[in-house]
Order: C-alpha cells, then sequence, then structure tokens
C-alpha cells in the first residue's frame, strides 16, 4: 500500500522532470503527505498537460458523504479495472500523483520503524492515479472535490523485505501512455501497474517523528545513521 509520502523537490526540478510551467502551479515542500490532504497531479486535457491539486482519497461521484474517501486512498492494479468505486475513473480518469519518495513501515524490536523509499537518482516520480469528481448532494451551491487515489501493486525485491505491496512507479515513458484517456486497451493498460525496477531505487530508515502527520520538516527524510536494520548494507 501507499499511506504516506513526500513531495520536497523545488518547483523547477518539478517543472524540468513532468514537462510542465512553473507557472502552472503553486507549491510548497511537503515531507509528510497524508490521506485526506491535498497533493499535486497532472492530467492530460486539451492534449496539454494540466496541473491540479486533488484531494488525496478518491470520493466515488455517486457518494452521499465524502467521507468515505478516507478509505480509498489506494486501489489494487489486480481489481481496481472491475472494483465499482474506481472501474469508471480507471477507463475515463487517469492522472499521475507527483512525489520524490514514500514511507512504509517495517516491525522492529517492539515498535515499527518508517522506512523512506525513493528513486537512486532521487529525483521526483509520478505514480499511477485516477481521481473523480464529486459534489455534495446535501449541499447543492458547493463546489466540486476532486480526489484521487494511488494504484497499488505487488513489491519488488527493494521493498518485499518491508511491505508485500507498492505503489505502482511510472517510468517517463510510460506517464504518456497513461495519461491518454483515449487508450482504452485494457491490455496494455495492465502492463504498465507493474512495479518498478528495485535496481533504480533506494531505502532507508528515518526518524520515528515520521508517524505523526503533525511533524512535517525536511529533518522527516534525513536517514538514521548507523541503524540495526540496514547496518549490514
Amino acid at each position: 500500500m501507499c499511506g504516506r509520502f513526500t513531495l520536497g523537490a523545488p518547483p523547477e526540478v518539478i517543472s524540468m522532470c513532468f514537462d510542465i510551467s512553473t507557472d502552472s502551479f503553486q507549491y510548497l515542500p511537503a515531507f509528510n503527505i497524508a490521506p485526506t490532504q491535498d497533493v499535486l497531479t497532472i492530467r492530460k486535457m486539451d492534449d496539454r498537460r494540466k496541473v491540479s491539486v486533488m484531494r488525496w482519497g478518491l470520493i466515488p461521484f455517486w457518494a452521499k458523504e465524502a467521507k468515505i474517501g478516507n478509505k480509498m486512498i489506494n486501489a489494487r492494479s489486480e481489481t481496481v479495472i472491475e472494483n465499482k468505486v474506481f472501474k469508471t475513473a480507471f477507463h475515463k480518469r487517469r492522472c499521475l500523483i507527483l512525489a520524490d519518495s514514500f514511507y512504509e513501515w517495517v516491525r522492529a524490536s517492539k515498535s515499527k520503524q518508517p522506512i523512506r523509499i525513493l528513486l537512486a537518482s532521487e529525483k521526483p516520480f509520478a505514480f499511477a492515479g485516477i481521481w473523480e469528481s464529486w459534489k455534495d448532494p446535501n449541499q447543492p451551491d458547493s463546489q466540486p472535490v476532486e480526489s484521487c487515489s494511488i494504484i497499488t501493486t505487488r513489491a519488488n525485491a527493494l521493498i518485499d523485505p518491508i511491505h508485500d505491496r507498492m505503489p505502482v512507479i511510472l517510468s517517463q515513458e510510460l506517464e504518456s501512455d497513461w495519461l491518454d484517456i483515449d487508450n482504452t486497451d485494457t491490455g496494455l493498460l495492465r502492463e504498465i501497474l507493474i512495479p518498478f525496477d528495485p535496481g533504480l531505487m533506494k531505502c532507508y530508515p528515518v526518524s520515528q517523528a515520521v508517524n505523526s502527520t503533525k511533524n512535517q520538516g525536511e529533518d522527516l527524510i534525513a536517514p538514521l545513521i548507523q541503524h540495526s536494520l540496514f547496518d549490514s548494507a
């Protein structure tokens, strides 16, 4: 699964990595992004990439209350095409969810140790995402809420000792295929939703301060020195 991630890269780096203009978005670095918080996304609209801020936790268009989205932060790649919550978004509303690392927790002694997972290059990357637009049926004059979910798949060799699942990370070559809503080839789309190459990733333990969403500083991503989990690495 993916329940916490970061996007701390400078806007100019994000702009370069995703072929978007720095004028098209406002962004503050975030080092402990949690469900229901705003995330930076990219959609393809009018043959151009459009940057949008969405709520993390997909609210189905038919939902009576927004809180259902609190449990819809991830969609499993194996069932996303058939799942009634996600299938329409999968076919019609795909997006990139921007990040530069994510956290998972591994059992260590009597507690759980947070691990930061990122690309070996330390560059920003995109999760495969889906999105929906929802309007509160109890408040007809309210603005629509756009929300999203991260698609997950089985863990690769790097992450498997930590957790049995991981978010789908898209290579730059596959981002356009994922964003192309005219692409209705279910088989091809399924082939995109696979574990990322573990040889292009790395991970290390970080402070347990990341366990609390109240903590948001850049110090959260600093590696723990000589931690027993990785002393032999």
